[in-house]
């Protein structure tokens, strides 16, 4: 059995990364990101980067932290929302941003994942998202074309995995990693506890560890929380 387990983050990466290169990430918002594995790629210094996430967390932390050090060409992505300075490169035309719909976004990671080249969706038909893209008619409805999309590297984090690579996700951490882990060219995992083979029941795996090449224990896990809004007492 080819070995997976590495022991740090950034010897699952050492080898991996080069400028210009398109990783895609699970995660949403800041539930689920592999904070290890950014943090490899952070302190890397690599750049020119095109990210596929649906957002780019916080300003001081997830995939945030490598906008702040420029570290990022393009985002392929949903939603801006808590990230100031994604907003401010954005606008000022520092940062180039491919902007979808969340489920399209979602739809496009899993079609390259599966060997899907494109597909149709009336989302964002009538819309500046349809511009420039090939539109047909479905049984009288107009649908634009969408691509999939496919990435060098998809770094996801889990709950539980296996020395295969199977790999289980916890509650709504799940999100955006499983269709993640299918569409990297080689997929690195950070799992929360690594188990002996045969631990995980079959019937409980996310992601088969087919898609996984690579995985660590994980090295940070804050698990912080985008925006805590707490009720006033009455």
């Amino acid at each position: 059995m080819v070995e997976k387990i590495f022991a740090s983050a950034d010897a699952a990466l050492s080898d991996l990364l080069f400028d210009g290169m398109v990783i895609a990430a699970g995660g949403f918002g800041l539930c689920g990101i592999p904070e290890s594995l950014i943090g490899a790629i952070l302190s890397s210094g690599v750049k020119e980067l095109t990210l596929i996430s649906n957002n780019a967390g916080v300003d001081d932390f997830g995939l945030g932290l490598l906008l702040k050090r420029r570290q990022i060409k393009k985002m392929i992505s949903s939603y801006v929302g808590e990230n100031k300075e994604f907003e401010r490169q954005y606008l000022s035309g520092e940062l180039e941003l491919e902007f979808n719909p969340q489920g399209t976004l979602a739809e496009r990671i899993r079609a390259g994942g599966a060997g899907i080249a494109a597909f149709f969706t009336r989302t964002g038909v009538g819309t500046l998202v349809a511009e420039g893209k090939e539109e047909k008619i479905f049984n009288g409805q107009r649908y634009v074309m969408e691509t999939g999309l496919v990435a060098d590297l998809a770094i996801v984090k889990a709950w539980r995995g296996d020395p295969k690579g199977n790999l289980v996700y916890r509650k709504t951490a799940r999100n955006f990693n499983p269709m993640v882990a299918t569409c990297g060219n080689v997929t690195v995992a950070e799992v929360e506890e690594l188990v002996p083979l045969g631990e995980i029941d079959p019937d409980h795996v996310h992601t088969s560890g087919v898609f996984v090449q690579r995985m660590i224990a994980i090295e940070s896990n804050q698990k912080r929380i985008e925006r805590r809004i707490v009720r006033a007492e009455a």
